[in-house]
């Protein structure tokens, strides 16, 4: 019987890579489904206070520079050492069904982005990084947290983007 990745016409690297980036998982392909009813509603009622990249490189930054760095640092090192501060018994302390570590990891990421954002935007950030901690340590891998925060990060900005009829930069300013 041929492996269930030939069935549905995927070749090996291929199926490695969806399951490298987590897209093999419910929880994330769920998550990116998701993403643009948020999007659409965040846009909608503060978006027009969203500082939007209107450039190249900003959008550079934006969808690959920030996913990156943010992941490694707060899914990766703080979260990852967290995870074991807290623990007890070799188990994550939990509130509910979220973690200790990524309570407080998610705290860090919504201060860090008080700096760059306004408050309703900073506090919407929240949702999207528990459910990026709980990705992490489902998967246990930093790599499915930064696909989906480049997701995040350009349904987000597109929504701000056009809340502030400055959807036409995307393309037309090429500096």
């Amino acid at each position: 019987m041929p492996p269930a990745s030939a069935a549905a016409g995927l070749r090996p690297g291929r199926v490695r890579l969806a399951m490298a980036l987590g897209l093999a998982d419910a929880h994330v392909r769920l998550a990116l489904l998701l993403t643009l009813p948020v999007c659409l509603a965040l846009g909608l009622s503060v978006g027009r206070w969203m500082r939007v990249p209107v450039d190249w490189p900003g959008w550079l930054s934006l969808l690959l520079v920030q996913p990156l760095l943010e992941e490694l640092a707060f899914r990766g090192l703080v979260q990852g050492c967290l995870l074991h501060l807290v623990s007890q018994a070799g188990s994550p302390r939990r509130w509910g069904p979220v973690t200790l570590a990524n309570a407080l990891t998610t705290l860090l990421f919504v201060l860090l982005h008080l700096r760059v954002q306004p408050l309703p935007w900073a506090l919407a950030v929240a949702g999207p990084s528990l459910l990026l901690g709980h990705v992490r340590e489902r998967l246990d891998s930093v790599w499915p947290a930064v696909l989906l925060h480049v997701w995040f990060n350009l349904g987000f900005s597109l929504a701000g983007g056009l809340a502030q009829q400055k959807s036409w930069q995307l393309f037309s300013n090429h500096s």
